[in-house]
């Protein structure tokens, strides 16, 4: 069976004028699919086999070539907006024809140059489509461990769970949201660690470094954001941890290792109104 969306090898068995025609290798079916004559190799002859990827052309009728796409059917890949019409956004994934993400298949809307991260799956109009919506085409079998240091693709945020993170934007992981202290959006690359590897293959992430090398990071931003307000912060114990967040993007346990540690160095003096730069 010649299978709509996929690389796959086929059999020639007819030339024509305006191409050649493939099938399946060894089936007894009648079925075939063109090859356009342009994308035809040199000397290929009846019963040679061939690489291709087949899809449907701008009449919707099946057709291969040997071009091959950035996404396969029950893939993932960022591909880029080529133009938004009114059924939807066209992208670009390296054939002739553009691949729609229909409308209602958006988690939000897109616009021309965006990058998204998508999926391809058939509608039920047997057409190759795309969806934003990738959770549940997303592997479970990555190659990470703990401690790992990985690159991905936010493409959804739920406050109540944190950033949706596809690794290498293809693997299934999550930075939950009490690790999420700086802004993101969909569309955003990480680089994160990972702090877990769940039951079921799932990764968490952190986008923090591990606590001895964070504390001099945070100390560090700590002390320059402290220079830069002229030497004095009005910032201690009792400060909500909301407006620390606001200000330094750290959560109160790391802003207080923070300080401990310019403490340890000499670097600033605690008060009743805040932090004060030793000079």
């Amino acid at each position: 069976m010649i299978k709509l969306g996929e690389l796959q090898e086929l059999e020639m068995v007819k030339s024509t004028d305006f191409g050649i025609y493939l099938k399946e290798p060894g089936s007894q079916a009648e079925e075939r699919i063109l090859l356009p004559k342009a994308q035809v190799p040199k000397d290929i002859k009846a019963g040679d086999v061939l690489p291709v990827f087949v899809y449907k052309d701008s009449d919707d009728r099946p057709i291969a070539t040997t071009l091959t796409p950035q996404i396969t059917l029950g893939g993932t890949a960022l591909l880029q907006v080529k133009e938004v019409t009114p059924i939807g956004a066209f992208l670009d994934w390296g054939l002739a024809k553009d691949l729609l993400l229909p409308f209602k298949e958006q988690t939000e809307r897109v616009h021309t140059g965006d990058q998204v991260l998508v999926a391809l799956y058939i509608d039920k109009s047997t057409r190759l489509c795309a969806t934003m919506k990738i959770y549940d085409y997303l592997k479970q079998d990555s190659p990470y461990k703990k401690g790992d240091k990985v690159i991905g693709t936010v493409y959804e945020i739920i406050k109540s769970f944190g950033a949706f993170v596809a690794v290498d934007n293809c693997y299934s992981a999550l930075v939950p949201e009490k690790e999420l202290k700086t802004n993101l959006k969909a569309g955003d690359s990480v680089e994160a660690r990972v702090t877990s590897v769940k039951e079921d293959g799932k990764l968490d992430l952190s986008l923090r470094e591990e606590i001895p090398i964070q504390i001099d990071a945070d100390a560090e931003l700590v002390y320059k954001l402290l220079e830069e307000a002229g030497g004095f912060l009005p910032y201690h114990d009792k400060t909500e941890p909301s407006l620390i967040a606001e200000k330094f993007g750290l959560s109160k346990n790391a802003y207080k290792r923070a300080v401990g540690r310019l403490m340890k160095e000499q670097k600033i003096r605690i008060t009743t109104e805040g932090i004060e730069k030793i000079k």
